[in-house]
Formats: structure tokens, sequence, C-alpha cells
């Protein structure tokens, strides 16, 4: 991993001082060039006895810190919040749907909404609070942005379900940002923002209405099966599930328009069966929307609920905002560039807004190759370095060629970077800079073997 790799080499912090004054040095202070210089973007990962700071409050690192001053800097940003920005613009769409759709018995709406909750949760919050087993490999290191081995940044908005539901909420829904190692192309981006959607039925609630509802029950002990679990009756879950499916397609009817094809694909998550993804066709396409599925009632019951039963579902914003307003590019989100901002300053949420290219500067392209080392080496680690010194200049990285070497069985990974500004031309000379910076800083850091 890069801390351990940080703590076997002790002259890296002037090394990187060093790279970074002459990476400064380029055309165009960019924000991959300029005063945030590699020294500064790596100090947040430090070696175990220093402290990350992350909205004001201090956290004292360990071996599982890998926390980047790149991943850090859009901390706090809470781009949903943003006026007129294309994701506060697709939050408020959906709040707008569920306070005029679910109305209290006092005429106040149905769901609470939470979007101001700090991102830093304990991994207890993040893994435990929802089932998910020690040794499942959403927990790995590679996957996640670790402050220590206690904290982390949420991988999910579904980290703060225990806790509103353990409060005695019932109908809520949480917004925010969320953080994920991943790969580098368009549609990828290490923070991104989760809406999440929970809601709790008790006995009388879900057979209200019912021809003998009286006698129906939420709970009996079988065994669990492919369409339910071991501890709820099957008209229970029936319920609970055509509720889900009905409330869902509902809202992304409201987004997206009438005459939708919807369809459901069975799937796996930790904290919900039955679990469903959601799609769309929409544009001739079939487009993954949503997360979904029936609450683990083991997780309601930690909560305190124990006589209740519900479900929940989870959608990225991103996602939806791309498709319903064709930004090609994740990267745009984060721009501050007015010719991307002004598109999105509408007098009606509700409006249709199609997004209007910015000029598209040319690309440059530079490749990458590297014998890895023994061990300690994940892609996770190289694309994570490559956005902390590249910063949004980078729009893609693919891994062109694997090849192991017949007589040392080593193995050998080459990288197509592509470099490219969404507001100006880049020159090879400037890019020069930043793609040696990414090299030396892989075979410092990653433990690599340069075929440069």
């Amino acid at each position: 991993m890069v801390c351990s790799a940080l703590r076997r080499v002790a002259h890296m912090h002037v090394y990187l001082v060093r790279k970074a004054s002459s990476v400064s040095t380029g055309h165009h202070h960019h924000q991959a060039l300029g005063s945030r210089t590699a020294a500064s973007e790596f100090a947040a990962r430090g070696a175990p006895g220093g402290a990350v700071e992350v909205l004001g409050k201090s956290y004292p690192r360990d071996d599982y810190s890998n926390l980047s001053r790149k991943v850090l800097s859009r901390v706090g940003r809470n781009l949903h919040n943003q006026q007129h920005h294309p994701l506060w613009l697709i939050k408020e769409r959906v709040k707008e749907h569920f306070y005029k759709q679910y109305v209290g018995r006092f005429g106040t709406p149905l769901f609470s909404v939470y979007e101001d909750f700090s991102p830093v949760v304990t991994t207890w919050q993040n893994f435990d609070s929802l089932l998910i087993p020690a040794d499942h490999p959403s927990r790995k290191k590679g996957d996640n942005y670790y402050l220590n081995g206690t904290h982390m940044l949420r991988a999910h908005t579904s980290a703060h379900q225990y806790d509103l539901l353990h409060a005695g909420l019932d109908a809520f829904l949480v917004v925010g940002d969320v953080y994920r190692r991943d790969q580098i192309d368009s549609q990828h981006y290490p923070v991104f923002h989760q809406l999440e959607g929970v809601r709790l039925f008790s006995k009388h609630e879900l057979f209200a209405g019912m021809k003998d509802g009286e006698s129906l029950q939420l709970f009996e002990q079988s065994s669990r099966s492919a369409y339910k679990q071991e501890t709820h009756t099957m008209e229970a879950m029936k319920l609970v599930e055509f509720d889900l499916k009905q409330t869902l397609t509902r809202l992304v009817t409201h987004i997206f328009g009438d005459g939708l094809d919807v369809r459901w694909v069975d799937c796996y998550f930790p904290f919900t069966h039955p679990s469903f993804e959601m799609e769309i066709n929409f544009h001739g396409e079939w487009l993954e929307v949503l997360g979904c599925g029936v609450m683990e009632q083991q997780l309601v019951n930690s909560a305190g609920a124990q006589d209740r039963i519900g479900w929940a579902f989870g959608l990225g914003l991103e996602r939806i905002a791309m498709a319903l307003y064709d930004i090609p590019d994740i990267r745009l989100f984060w721009s501050e560039d007015e010719r991307f901002l002004k598109q999105f300053r509408v007098s009606d949420i509700n409006q249709n807004v199609k997004f209007q290219p910015l000029s598209k500067y040319p690309a440059v392209i530079n490749d990458i190759s590297f014998w890895l080392p023994s061990e300690n080496y994940t892609e996770n680690d190289f694309y994570d370095l490559v956005r902390t010194i590249g910063g949004d200049l980078v729009e893609k990285v693919d891994l062109i060629d694997k090849f192991e070497h017949p007589k040392t069985h080593k193995t050998s990974h080459c990288y197509r970077i592509t470099y490219r500004h969404m507001e100006r031309t880049l020159s090879q000379k400037e890019v020069r800079h930043v793609h040696q910076a990414m090299q030396e800083a892989a075979v410092q850091l990653l433990g690599v073997e340069g075929r440069f």
C-alpha cells in the first residue's frame, strides 16, 4: 500500500518537495502544477504518528491512513447544496416529489431530509451497522479512503441508516458526498453524491385497508429463500416490495417523464433481501439508475425498531444528472467555468436542460510502463497517485497491456493516460512535467520498477 511504501522510503518527503518544485515551474499554473504541489498533495498520507485535519477536527494517522490532499480538498464542497448546480437540481426535484406525494397525518411531509451530515464516519457506521462482514471485499483499503483504522470518509450514505433508525425515524432521505477509490474515466471520480431513502411500516400501516388485515402478520419463523427473509411473512414481504417498486417508479417518472420502460434486476446487497437494481430504457439504452431492497430485519432490529419492516434505496446524483442533462464527463460537476454553471440557472427546477458542450480541447496522450513489485500493489493505488499529481487534467487511464516475463515471472503493466483540460489547450511540454512527476512518484511511492 502507499503508506507502507512511504514508511520504507526515509527520504521521501525531501524527494517530493524537490520534485514539486520542478513541477510547479511548468506553464499555466493549474491545480495540478501550481501552489498545491505534489508534496502537499501527498502530505495527508504521511507516516503513522501525525494527524489529518478534516472539517476542523483532527484524526491521528496509523497504518490505515490513505487520504490524499487531492481528495481532502473536495471535502466540504457539498455540490449537492450549491444552488442551481446540476446535482442540486436533481436533489431538489427528488425532495419536491417526496414532499408532494407523501404527506403525514398532520399535513407535514412524511419523509424528513438530511443533507448536511459530515462525510467522516466510523468504520462501524460504514460497515458493521449495515451487517457487512469483517472479511467483505468492500472494506479493502484499496477501495476506500481511511483517516485511520476507526474513521473514514463514508463510502455510501447508508452509513447513517442505523443512527436515524435508532433515533426513532421511520421515513427519511439522506443526501451527501461519498468517497471511493476507483478507476479513472469519464464516468468515475473519487467523490460522488448519493441520495438514500428509507421507509419503515408498522403492522397497522402495512395492512391498513386490506380485507382481514388485522389477522395478517409481519413476522414468522421460517427459512430464507430467494424471495424473502426467514423472519418475514410472504404477505408482508410482497406488500413492502410492491410499495418500494411503486414508489421508485413514480420517482423516476417524475424525473425522466412519462412512458418509461422499467425493469428490475435481482442483485445482492448485504443490508437488503430481496435486492434489486432498477433500470430504465432512456434514449434507446438500458440505464441502471438505483439499487434497492427490503431491509434486513437484523439491521432494523438492532436499531430498536423490532416491530417494523421496511425498504431502502440509493441512487447516484451524478448518474441521473449525466443522463438527464447530457453531461458527458463527470469532472464537469467540479468545474467553476461560468459557461458550464450558467446553463443550470433556471427559474423552475423541473425545466428541461440540455447541456451545450464547451469547446472540446485536444487531448494529450502519454503512456507509462513499469514492472510491478512482488507485493503491496493495487491498481487503485496507482489511480489515486495519478489523480493526486495530475488532478483534473487527467481525463482517463486505461490499462492497455499486461505482460509476464517468461523467466523472472515479473508482471509489467502499461497504462495509457489521456490528459485534457476542460477549459483550455494543454501543451505537451506542461504535460511532460506532470507525467514525469507521476513516473518518479510511482517508483518511489509504489515500489514499481520503471520502464520509461
